[in-house]
């Protein structure tokens, strides 16, 4: 490898790192603002909070919900989750697929 091609590829990668970082601190910036203004609303809001979430570790979802909408969070999840894994399922057939072909 050449001394000019080897600062090309060098600088390209840098560039990866920095575009990379870049949507990283953006993510992290939005994820802190949407956290700011939660803590903000329910602060300001004389009612009761309600939460939902789901999380995927590796294929396994975790379903939360807590407050007086708690169910209907968590059937929201549920049906999130069902999607989720209708996707995956969709993806995985279109890329074995494309996989087939080019062999």
């Amino acid at each position: 490898m050449t001394r000019k091609n080897l600062s090309k590829y060098v600088s390209e990668q840098s560039s990866v790192f920095q575009k990379f970082f870049l949507l990283f601190i953006i993510g992290f910036f939005l994820i802190f603002m949407g956290i700011i203004l939660l803590i903000v609303a329910t602060v300001l809001s004389n009612g009761s909070a309600n939460f939902g979430a789901f999380i995927f570790i590796g294929p396994f979802p975790i379903i939360v919900g807590a407050g007086p909408e708690a169910p209907w969070m968590v059937l929201f999840a549920i049906i999130l989750t069902v999607l989720s894994f209708i996707m995956f399922l969709v993806l995985r057939r279109e890329r074995k697929k494309s996989e087939s072909s080019i062999l």
